[in-house]
């Protein structure tokens, strides 16, 4: 399965009021993602706060996300659960909704072995044609995917072809592009590592600040991807502080405080257990916002 995974997909947020998703913002935001030419929109994962939508929700967003990018752009869909049963199931009706591919994250609390990590990941992987994308996040999850499982499915199962690695580690990522090479595709999960990670190996990111600066972010990655390093440390200088910035308080309460601020969505709101930023990382949000023009 020979796909272009390369350069920048968006960690779309979930709008929200106090009792529903706001489709209306949602729409808005895909056509946002559209205009701005991303490679990809990830819808529910964890900046779609996945684990707060109720099961129909969850796949009404993924239906919404698909009929709003009408093919003009990739929708992958987050299907990962720590519940193998549940992860097939979340993936078997997200394919038939209409999703291109999907984010499965590795499994979240109960700690598997990598033997765990590979046996749950195959099931799902039997149950799609379509790609895989294989999610690292140890800070999370309180495991990772290891180089060898992930080498050891792409070997295994075709359509698994990408590596979401957040786990912050730029030396995993030369390992893994030096294990598999060009097999498996590696994205960085982490918008302030993404350079680091291009020049480890890596061939874009799965971004938060996408969300509300689609254009900067493509334009960084597609000068990295294209040797002009120097510009892209350029831009992420500049930025430096607002990607630091976003990730103040848990995700994605910074980016959905910013872009209700800046008019991109209608309402902060965020179910619980997230809850609204503190005045103080608000302020620190704020002008980190205004220093690149994000804010007025």
């Amino acid at each position: 399965m020979q796909k272009d995974f390369s350069g920048v997909w968006t960690a779309l947020v979930t709008p929200m009021g106090e009792s529903r998703v706001d489709y209306d913002s949602l729409e808005n935001l895909v056509e946002m993602q559209v205009r701005a030419g991303v490679a990809g929109i990830v819808s529910v994962g964890t900046t779609g706060e996945s684990p707060t939508l109720s099961h129909e929700e969850h796949l009404e967003v993924i239906r919404k996300t698909v009929e709003y990018a009408a093919g003009r752009t990739q929708v992958y869909a987050g299907t990962g659960s720590n519940c193998t049963s549940e992860a097939v199931h979340l993936t078997r009706e997200a394919d038939a909704a209409g999703a291109d591919g999907f984010l499965v994250v590795a499994p979240y609390y109960n700690k598997p072995s990598q033997e765990g990590v590979f046996l749950h990941m195959s099931e799902v992987a039997k149950c799609t044609e379509k790609p895989i994308v294989l999610y690292s996040i140890p800070g999370r999850c309180g495991i990772e995917i290891s180089n060898q499982t992930a080498n050891r499915l792409r070997e295994s199962f075709r359509n698994v072809c990408v590596l979401k690695e957040a786990g912050g580690k730029a030396e995993k990522v030369a390992d893994l592009h030096g294990l598999a090479g060009d097999k498996i595709t590696i994205l960085s999960g982490d918008d302030g590592k993404t350079l680091d990670f291009i020049e480890a190996g890596a061939k874009g990111v799965i971004s938060v600040a996408s969300n509300i600066i689609p254009e900067k972010m493509s334009e960084m990655v597609a000068l990295a991807l294209s040797g002009r390093m120097g510009e892209a440390r350029a831009i992420e200088a500049e930025y430096a502080e607002f990607f630091k910035a976003l990730f103040i308080e848990p995700n994605p309460v910074p980016i959905k405080t910013l872009m209700a601020l800046a008019g991109t969505i209608s309402d902060t709101h965020v179910r619980l257990p997230l809850c609204k930023m503190s005045e103080k990382n608000l302020e620190i949000l704020k002008s980190a916002a205004r220093s690149v023009g994000i804010l007025k």
